[in-house]
């Protein structure tokens, strides 16, 4: 009778270990996926202005061209988390999204420096901003 009870108590015990180490997982992912998405919105508002500015102001299209790859860097850095079970759907959401992302600022940096004119032309803003629509959802996530 120990024995079963001893039995009984460990597998409550594990799964219930199995459930936080989930749960924690899941407010990890939420957390690091909305660090990005304020990241991206960030980007937004410290470039906008730049954008007119970099066509005489080659300090400006330096900065410009410094966030562009730092942009970069953090699209390809958030899509290598390993998102949990429950997040797969978001998860893959927000890497299709951030793949046209990629694709856009891939065609605004050509040899290494900021095609202003791509930039002024792209629809970047317009994806960025379809991408932090998905907060909402994320910030579900954290319950």
């Amino acid at each position: 009778m120990k024995k079963i009870i001893t039995l009984l108590l460990l597998s409550i015990a594990l799964t219930g270990c199995s459930f936080i180490e989930e749960t924690n997982d899941t407010l990890n992912y939420a957390t690091e996926a909305t660090e990005y998405l304020n990241d991206l919105s960030n980007f937004t508002e410290e470039t906008s202005g730049l954008v007119n500015q970099a066509v005489s102001d080659p300090a400006a299209k330096e900065e410009l061209e410094t966030q562009l790859i730092t942009l970069e860097k953090s699209i390809t850095d958030f899509n290598a988390i390993d998102a949990p079970e429950i997040a797969d759907g978001i998860h893959q959401n927000l890497t299709e999204k951030n793949q046209q992302l990629l694709d856009i600022t891939e065609g605004i940096i050509q040899n290494g420096e900021v095609a202003v004119e791509q930039l002024q032309n792209s629809e970047i803003y317009q994806t960025i901003e379809n991408i932090t629509e998905l907060k909402t959802q994320i910030e579900d996530l954290g319950f």
